[in-house]
């Protein structure tokens, strides 16, 4: 009986120690676990704290004061994202060997403005060709100056003001607010070795040429052709060669920028799909994001790495198919590039109020309750059509003080096929109304005019021929000819035409 009791008690004894070598076992495993765990994280923080350290900001202190309005929240309180991106081509630093050439300053030759809509199952990005013709509003010198406004002057200039290094980013997006009526949420700049890293950091990319490119063709000035640095076709390239894809104009449709922007479309859409393709989660995006912090400058509100991953996630649920790459309306203007109107203001009309280029409506909450039986009603036309301008001459006018409305305005004849015989200051600088008179028999052309002109007061007189006198009430409407309404179905093919990013890499790679 004590025999049993004893073995039952050594039983007891060695059940408790194994017990609590359960417990022990446990904790150190629980220990071991969080270990790990803050090593992680503490290894995280370094990360972040590593890519903090790689960013350069540039100061709110440049941006305009008179800006656009912010985008609204949709009913689910999401709001669409503007982020402008800014490729510097500045000589400075390790970007000299990679760019070659020995100016100083900087210069932007790639500008592209994306969209984000707030169903963030939407993107679009859009082209502004570096020599286009744009109203450069004020923009702050190194010194804190201001500059004059500048009526008629091209795009890429904006980077340059103050000539630096670095660049000029705020007047950029004050430029390419004043030409929107965007408010610019984030701009963000990337140079030559940010963006050779970053094609390293996703393991190259896919693109395509229509034919083979030699080194002439990079360099039109070396004087003859040179080796062969792309052959035609498909092929994964990165770093320098992927940084030549990007800038080769030459040898290539009519050599001009408008070729090589397409080029850098079908490039954006490549490396979007290759991101995608790896996985959109930090993990993935961290390697990438590394590579590009060192060479880029941002907005103060996109200042860290996590602002950035965050702002990258935004494209996670947005199929391939809805991401949408296209140019703004252009036309050749000389050796410049005008922007085509009213089809940009069509454009921009679209994209400040979140419609997509089909004619969605973005920011509309769905129905919880979708009638499958339901007769899609035919789209509204999205503009007033154009009035036929031929054969009627106009004599332009501005009336105020504020510059450049001229132009503006001629253009917007020219584009619809009107005569402009001669721009001028009017004798009085104090009209608050727009006027367009005529003389006799020439109600119905009057009429023309005006009708791109919403407000326009038609004025018979003795005179022969029309003039158009710009009021107080065109420049304060920014300057631009019959506002075109609210898009209620999709925009004409002569502003929508666009490559989705999971296009081939071999469609539509130039122009002329």
């Amino acid at each position: 009986m004590s025999a049993r009791r004893a073995k039952s008690g050594h039983g007891a004894r060695a059940h408790g120690r194994d017990r609590g070598r359960g417990h022990r076992g446990r904790r150190i495993a629980l220990w071991t676990t969080a270990s790990v765990v803050a090593l992680v994280v503490l290894a995280g923080g370094l990360v972040y704290y590593r890519l903090n350290g790689n960013l350069s900001t540039f100061g709110s202190d440049g941006v305009s004061k008179d800006r656009p309005a912010a985008a609204s929240a949709d009913a689910e309180g999401r709001t669409p994202v503007n982020l402008l991106l800014i490729g510097s081509d500045s000589r400075s630093g390790s970007n000299k060997s990679l760019g070659g050439g020995d100016d100083g300053g900087a210069r932007s030759d790639t500008a592209i403005l994306l969209h984000v809509y707030a169903d963030h199952k939407h993107a679009v990005g859009v082209s502004i060709p570096r020599d286009s013709l744009v109203e450069i509003p004020p923009c702050m010198l190194p010194n804190k100056s201001w500059t004059k406004d500048q009526p008629s002057a091209m795009f890429n200039s904006a980077f340059s003001v103050g000539d630096t290094d670095a660049g000029n980013p705020a007047c950029t997006q004050n430029t390419v607010e004043k030409l929107t009526g965007l408010r610019i949420d984030h701009t963000m700049v990337v140079n030559f070795q940010g963006f050779a890293d970053m094609t390293k950091a996703v393991g190259g990319v896919d693109v395509c040429l229509p034919k083979a490119v030699y080194e002439g063709d990079l360099n039109p000035n070396l004087g003859h052709r040179g080796q062969e640095l792309f052959k035609a076709g498909h092929q994964t390239i990165s770093g320098q060669a992927a940084l030549d894809y990007v800038r080769i104009r030459h040898g290539l449709g009519d050599g001009s920028d408008i070729g090589r922007t397409k080029r850098q479309q079908a490039f954006l859409s490549s490396l979007i799909k290759q991101v995608k393709s790896a996985g959109m989660d930090p993990t993935t995006l961290l390697p990438l994001a590394d590579a590009a912090t060192k060479a880029l400058t941002v907005d103060e509100g996109l200042g860290s790495a996590s602002k950035l991953i965050d702002f990258a996630m935004t494209l996670k649920g947005v199929d391939l198919h809805d991401i949408k790459f296209l140019t703004v309306p252009w036309r050749y203007q000389g050796e410049r590039v005008a922007i085509v109107h009213p089809d940009a203001d069509q454009l921009w009309a679209a994209l400040r109020s979140d419609h997509t280029l089909d004619g969605q409506d973005a920011s509309a909450v769905p129905s919880a309750t979708p009638t499958a039986t339901a007769t899609p009603a035919a789209p509204a036309s999205t503009a007033p059509p154009k009035p036929d301008g031929a054969g009627v001459r106009v004599a332009v006018y501005n009336g105020t003080e504020t510059a450049g409305l001229t132009g503006r305005a001629a253009e917007a004849l020219e584009n619809s096929g009107f005569t402009v015989t001669g721009r001028a200051n009017a004798a009085s600088r104090t009209h608050r109304t727009t006027l367009v008179e005529y003389g006799t028999g020439e109600r119905a052309a009057a009429e023309k005019v005006a009708a791109l002109f919403p407000g326009a007061v038609l004025q018979p007189g003795s005179r022969t021929g029309i003039a158009l006198t710009l009021g107080a009430d065109y420049a304060a409407g920014g300057g631009t000819a019959a506002a075109p309404p609210v898009p209620t179905g999709p925009l004409p093919s002569s502003v929508s035409q666009a490559r989705s990013a999971d296009q081939d890499a071999c469609a539509d790679l130039t122009y002329g």
